[in-house]
């Protein structure tokens, strides 16, 4: 069995948008054996500046390359699949 990669889920405390967003990650995080890791931009102050009004934002390590909300499963899939092997 392959080892599990994280998601990263780009978040703060209090982001409603981001509990709608967890509906739409839950089932891609079976279907591509990942692991969601939640990331707090609050504390990071270059995550703050790169995603304060974008979040919630999903991705697998690299900034440059994320998925932004809003997305669906469709989409998030997509996205995930055009980055996996």
């Amino acid at each position: 069995m392959s080892k599990s990669r994280e998601l990263l889920l780009y978040t703060t405390l209090g982001c409603g948008l981001c509990e709608k967003a967890k509906v739409e990650i839950w089932p891609q995080l079976e279907l591509f054996n990942l692991r969601l890791r939640e990331v707090d931009i609050a504390e990071d102050e270059a995550l703050m500046e790169r995603f304060s009004i974008r979040i919630p934002v999903v991705g697998l390590g690299d900034l440059g390359d994320v998925c932004g909300w809003p997305f669906d499963q469709r989409q998030l899939r997509i996205w995930l699949e055009a980055r996996l092997d």
